[in-house]
């Protein structure tokens, strides 16, 4: 884990309950707010509605990806399956900043590679045409819309947090790279 990530990394129980917020205004609740019932029928609408266009566009992108012909603004992350066991390639916005990689979840724990990560952290992520192997921690403390405002292809992070239903924060502090001799 790196020094940024152990920054927003919560330390107790009692860190990620606080991390779980809900809108409470002078004692009432507003029909928007997390963890209403109008709320949770929107998020399930949008999150059907979404991941249907994301399954199309995430076939191309990943065999883009494979052949080495994706625009820089992606990544692939390679995680175990928490269940087969086996590789499992997703195609995810690119946040590669040095021996880090940030990635923002668009749909959290919905997401099977986020449940599969928090199963098997060992993850590999191949970003421009290079796999590093690291290790990836779920963040819930961190502010995912602030976040995905630092990572480096900004109109990627627009879409991510246009499309979001439950976002979530993941860093992933990867090996470093061999030195050329």
């Amino acid at each position: 884990m790196t020094a940024a990530m152990r920054a927003v990394a919560p330390s107790t129980h009692r860190d990620l309950a606080a991390c779980g917020s809900s809108a409470v205004t002078a004692g009432r609740r507003s029909r928007y707010d997390e963890g209403s019932r109008y709320d949770r029928k929107m998020r399930a609408r949008k999150y059907r509605v979404v991941t249907t266009l994301e399954r199309a566009s995430n076939r191309l992108i990943r065999a883009a990806l494979r052949a080495g012909a994706a625009p820089r603004a992606f990544a692939l992350l390679e995680t175990t399956g928490r269940r087969t066991g086996l590789a499992r390639r997703t195609p995810v916005g690119s946040g590669l900043d040095g021996d880090t990689f940030w990635l923002v979840a668009a749909h959290g724990t919905q997401a099977d590679y986020v449940r599969s990560l928090q199963a098997e952290p060992r993850v590999r992520v191949k970003a421009g045409g290079i796999w590093r192997a690291g290790t990836a921690v779920v963040l819930p403390g961190d502010d995912p819309a602030a976040r995905s405002r630092t990572l480096p292809h900004q109109w990627d992070a627009a879409m991510g947090r246009m499309m979001a239903t439950a976002p979530l924060t993941i860093g992933a502090g990867l090996d470093p790279l061999p030195q050329p001799r």
